[in-house]
């Protein structure tokens, strides 16, 4: 840190060792003007600065302070910070500036990088607040269509960052394509395709890990089939996501994006809690739904085939589970005409 003493009626700056050391001139260098200091900044930095200087002398106030970069003798530009007193006479008429003048570039780059850990920090609890809503919102959802509408739905795109969402269920050897969405981003012949065939869904659920996809010259280059199918939806990245229950995979899904291009570390975890959480709602809703087919399937078993025709009557039947441990029965209801 160096000091300074600026007389604005003689126009001269006297400045320390120090200061000196700042600006990177030495002292037979500098002839006390403040004019000779400015070749020692950037033009637009020197505009700005000269500017700012001016505007605190004009408007009264007793203090100023700004950041501004030094081109030191080997090209480099540092950043430094100034900070000056303006001593006034009795008529408010600036006289004198004493201030300090210090390299800012540790400061900064210091500073720099609490933003940039608090904006990884805001993202990270984004993120998780991602998988948190979606987690909620699968809770309800009682049947596969259920899981579906909740990841397809407008807000959940938008929870979820994506443009467009692909999911596929594991059957025999092959993926079934059960969600495509928006409706525009079809892609025709991709509806059942085998796990040995070159697509990202196939790739995730044989190797059971997630395929990240960079950017749009990394997908050209991995899938060019695919990619050649989906150009018009201008993706720039993509995460295939393999839907695991029990080390078994079930299936996978896919999330495109248009508007970013990379995964960091944190982001790749989020995305694989993402997609065990929807794996777990899947699963849950095909066991669901296996319960009913067989349920109803029984009801339509112990109902009789044909009903009698009596005379005069209208004759109903319905099944009704047993309130208790008993069997099921079979009940019948009629209802007389007169």
């Amino acid at each position: 840190m160096g000091a300074f003493d600026w007389d604005l009626d003689a126009g001269v700056m006297q400045m320390d060792a120090q200061a000196h050391e700042i600006f990177d001139v030495r002292p037979d260098e500098f002839d006390d003007r403040p004019g000779t200091l400015g070749a020692r900044l950037p033009p637009g930095e020197a505009r700005r600065l000269d500017t700012m200087v001016s505007e605190a002398l004009k408007d009264g106030s007793e203090n100023y302070g700004a950041y501004f970069r030094v081109r030191r003798r080997d090209g480099s530009l540092r950043w430094t910070h100034t900070q000056g007193c303006i001593r006034r006479d009795e008529t408010g008429r600036p006289r004198r500036v004493i201030g300090i003048v210090r390299d800012a570039t540790q400061e900064l780059r210091d500073g720099e990088a609490r933003r940039e850990e608090s904006e990884r920090e805001d993202l990270r609890r984004r993120q998780t607040n991602v998988v948190q809503l979606t987690t909620a919102a699968l809770a309800h959802a009682r049947t596969v269509q259920d899981v579906i509408d909740v990841l397809k739905d407008t807000h959940g795109l938008i929870h979820l960052g994506a443009t467009s969402l692909v999911m596929g269920l594991l059957e025999a050897g092959r993926i079934r394509l059960i969600a495509e969405g928006p409706a525009d981003s079809v892609v025709p012949g991709a509806e059942v395709t085998r796990i040995d065939e070159p697509y990202p869904m196939s790739e995730a659920v044989r190797t059971l890990s997630p395929c990240f996809i960079e950017s749009p010259e990394e997908f050209a280059a991995r899938f060019p089939g695919l990619w050649r199918d989906i150009t018009g939806l201008k993706i720039t990245s993509a995460a295939y996501l393999p839907l695991i229950v029990q080390a078994r995979p079930i299936g996978a899904m896919g999330l495109l994006y248009s508007d970013r291009r990379g995964f960091s570390t944190e982001e790749r975890n989020i995305l694989v809690a993402l997609g065990s959480s929807i794996a777990q709602s899947l699963q849950r809703a095909m066991f669901y739904e296996q319960e009913m087919d067989l349920a109803q399937g029984l009801q339509q078993a112990m109902l009789p085939r044909t009903i009698p025709s009596v005379p005069g009557a209208d004759l109903a039947v319905r099944y009704r589970a047993a309130p208790s441990a008993a069997p099921s029965a079979v009940t019948s209801a009629a209802t007389g005409t007169t």
